[in-house]
């Protein structure tokens, strides 16, 4: 299966904000100890743990602040306690928005996410309003030059549920969340070292958007990733490559 690469496009628009380590890194803290909380400290039996922990690594985050997160979620250390709220709504040209929030004050979160929505043209939806329109899945990310071959005929075997390979020549492998962590592992050991690694929730359609829309989705999607809530924004706008040079170009 080909495509262009939607989800290193994302990454390479994520990076100026990658650069912002200290709240990155905030986040991936959250994120680790609220799946330790969840489903417990051991990542063997909890695929949310070890996608968390491959992000947070892949982001350059020391072993020992990553145990110490998970320790604190798992109630090992005392700590800040977090609450998951999923915030819905749409952008331009009606796409989908997806919130995952970690927090310890709903009030402010919730008037912080509402407040992006109404200046950026958007609204915010009711629970479920745009859930449905994706699907929990993790996905590895291989840069161009990967022997694609190679790492299908790995994927495949230990669980895989598809391949992508884009047309910049990455290759994504997408999973179940249950499997993930048996497809990374079997990759890792397989020696191809990926270039991003996490449990994603995926648009099943997608929404093209032209010029003028993908400017407006993209601020919008920026202004949610600003604020310290949110964990990640996920839509189903379909930025194509061509679309991407150009926001590229006006910045």
């Amino acid at each position: 299966m080909a495509g262009h690469s939607k989800w290193a496009n994302i990454q390479h628009r994520k990076g100026a904000q990658d650069a912002k380590r200290g709240k990155l890194f905030t986040k991936f803290i959250r994120e680790i100890s609220v799946a330790a909380k969840e489903g417990g400290s051991d990542v063997a039996n909890n695929p949310r743990l070890r996608a968390a922990i491959d992000k947070a690594l892949s982001g350059n985050m020391t072993r020992d602040v990553i145990e110490r997160a998970t320790k604190r979620g798992a109630g090992e250390l005392e700590g800040v306690s977090y609450v998951e709220i999923v915030y819905e709504g749409y952008g331009p040209s009606g796409i989908a928005i997806l919130l995952d929030c970690l927090t310890d004050n709903k009030n402010r979160t919730v008037a912080e996410v509402r407040n992006v929505f109404t200046k950026r043209g958007g609204n915010m939806g009711t629970d479920g309003s745009v859930a449905y329109l994706f699907n929990k899945r993790g996905i590895i990310s291989y840069a161009a030059g990967t022997d694609e071959d190679a790492v299908m005929e790995v994927a495949l075997e230990s669980g895989a549920e598809d391949i992508v390979t884009n047309d910049d020549g990455s290759i994504d492998v997408f999973t179940l969340q249950q499997d993930y962590a048996a497809v990374k592992d079997a990759l890792d050991e397989a020696k191809f070292e990926s270039v991003s690694a996490e449990i994603t929730m995926h648009p099943e359609t997608t929404i093209a958007l032209a010029l003028n829309d993908a400017e407006k989705a993209m601020a919008m999607i920026n202004a949610f990733e600003d604020l310290d809530d949110v964990q990640a924004v996920y839509s189903n706008a379909d930025f194509s490559d061509e679309i991407m040079e150009q926001l590229a170009g006006g910045e």
